[in-house]
């Protein structure tokens, strides 16, 4: 933090470091995140006579995770096209306490276990900036999130494997705002989610519900043109709870599934 200090005060005497040129129409951005995240909450169920299991208790995800983040995007006149892959793999191995029933399938107490939770995201968001001043921006927009979902239990002799995985397109809601604090200060915040019944967004007539939410707060710094790095924390939550009507055996299709998380990450913008 002292060297990007040194850095800003500096900024007027450094050259130039930009991806665009003045003349361009349109404006490339990249970003890319690297931190660590902690699992405030998480509890799981597959079937309704499956267990509720408590990741954060039960299943090794009471440390710290790695975590990491990359966006590219387009920005021209006042819209912004932004392309998103979150990776979030969460795994533990732990002696179970109590038996663990998984889709109609037992893991008896005592029995060494590896639970895997892989949940990467990929995400094209539209923004729309409400603010003329180019010194400000307060962006609206929607979404578009595919989730790629792996979650599986294993007994570490190798011998029971109960996996679940899960692919489908998720319509959110985004916003998004930064400005300067300073004059090589600046703080953002940004936040893209949803909640409905998903019934009514798919056309099933089962009673599943949903939720996500990406939020976060950052400060950074400009050191020079076209750089700004940042200190980054956020909240990523969410999860599902119902019963599918495209469930295969041995369970019946229901799960129950939410996650509270979060991370503290340093970030780069390239513009």
């Amino acid at each position: 933090m002292l060297l990007l200090l040194s850095l800003a005060a500096h900024a007027e005497e450094a050259a130039p470091l930009r991806l665009n040129t003045p003349d361009r129409g349109f404006e490339v951005r990249l970003a890319a995140e690297l931190g660590f995240a902690a699992v405030l909450s998480h509890i799981i169920q597959f079937d309704r006579d499956g267990t509720e299991f408590d990741y954060v208790r039960d299943g090794g995800q009471d440390v710290l995770f790695p975590f990491a983040r990359l966006e590219a995007g387009v920005a021209w006149r006042r819209s912004h096209v932004v392309l998103l892959y979150q990776p979030l793999l969460l795994q533990g191995e732990v002696t179970l306490q109590d038996d663990l029933v998984v889709d109609d399938v037992t893991f008896a107490a005592g029995t060494p276990i590896r639970t895997s939770y892989d949940f990467p995201y990929f995400r094209g968001t539209y923004l729309y900036d409400l603010l003329p001043d180019k010194k400000h921006e307060l962006s609206v927009g929607v979404a578009l999130q595919l989730r790629n979902a792996t979650i599986s239990f294993q007994s570490l002799d190798g011998e029971t494997l109960v996996s679940n995985r899960n692919v489908g397109p998720v319509p959110v809601l985004a916003a998004r705002y930064e400005g300067p604090i300073a004059e090589h200060v600046w703080w953002g915040a940004e936040a893209t989610g949803f909640y409905a019944p998903i019934k009514y967004l798919n056309g099933d007539d089962n009673g599943v519900v949903g939720a996500i939410l990406d939020a976060s707060v950052r400060i950074g710094l400009r050191p020079r043109p076209g750089v700004l790095p940042y200190v980054n924390v956020r909240y990523i939550g969410g999860g599902s709870e119902g019963t599918s009507d495209q469930s295969t055996p041995p369970g019946d299709g229901y799960n129950n599934n939410w996650i509270h998380a979060m991370s503290v990450s340093v970030g780069t913008h390239l513009r």
